[in-house]
């Protein structure tokens, strides 16, 4: 059965044979963008509900009223792994609120450090990328977003029990297929909670650099022979991290 050509993130409960009114900008996504009519099908999700089919009962100027169907795909468990990152300048920091959805990030952490090069974060233009990318992605959660704040804040909040990996460039971290190997032989019967911090485009300063290694939850990590711009050391990282300990290893997806 070919899937519906559009999905949509709505933020409100989810049952068979609801009606739905749609605001303005997802009808006119609908009408003019996917050019859908009275009678055709969709996806829909809640983050919690699992994702649904829908019909279009009706399509105006007015807007959309679409008919909840069926669900055709349960709720399950994601990965619980959050990017803690400094935003980068023009577009970057949304290239990497994108990616990190589309990777599977559950929480994204904006913060300032001493060399960040931008001091403004517009949440709401963030929180739009990452529902727009698990639209596209097919997942059936959308990332929370922090509001952006010091890094120093951010350490102070953060959960003794949760491991923040770090990328050395200095080359003094662990290999990350050796840190995943220690996980998974110390054979946990669920995806391990974990976070990862990239630095600004300047690095840390050597006073950050003080500060972070002194804190227990903090394990530093090798991401090969060179150095990474800030946005491919954030995909590269989640990647690995996926790959070997997160929903890509030892999965079958259908």
């Amino acid at each position: 059965m070919p899937r519906p050509p559009a999905r949509l993130f709505i933020e409100v409960a989810l049952d068979a044979q609801e009606i739905i009114n749609l605001d303005a900008a997802r009808s006119h996504y609908l009408v003019n963008v996917m050019r859908l009519g009275q009678g055709d099908g969709l996806s829909i999700f809640n983050g919690r509900q699992g994702e649904w089919n829908a019909v279009i009962e009706a399509a105006t100027k007015k807007g959309c009223k679409i008919r909840i169907a069926n669900k055709s795909r349960s709720q399950v468990p994601e990965p619980d792994l959050w990017l803690v990152f400094a935003p980068v300048k023009k577009t970057g920091t949304n290239f990497i609120v994108e990616k990190a959805t589309e990777l599977g990030v559950s929480r994204l952490c904006p913060v300032f450090t001493k060399n960040t090069k931008t001091g403004r974060i517009n949440h709401d233009r963030f929180r739009a990328t990452a529902v727009e990318a698990a639209e596209q992605c097919r997942r059936l959660t959308v990332p929370d977003i922090d509001q952006a704040c010091l890094l120093t804040e951010a350490l102070t909040k953060w959960p003794a029990d949760r491991t923040l990996l770090m990328a050395d460039e200095s080359g003094g971290g662990v290999p990350i297929t050796q840190l995943a190997d220690k996980q998974r032989i110390v054979g946990k019967t669920s995806m391990p909670t974990h976070g990862v911090l990239i630095g600004p485009e300047g690095g840390f300063t050597d006073a950050e650099w003080e500060q972070l290694r002194q804190l227990k939850f903090i394990t530093l990590i090798d991401l090969g022979p060179r150095i990474l711009r800030a946005e491919t050391a954030a995909l590269s990282a989640l990647a690995c991290w996926q790959a070997l300990i997160g929903d890509w290893y030892g999965q079958s997806h259908h």
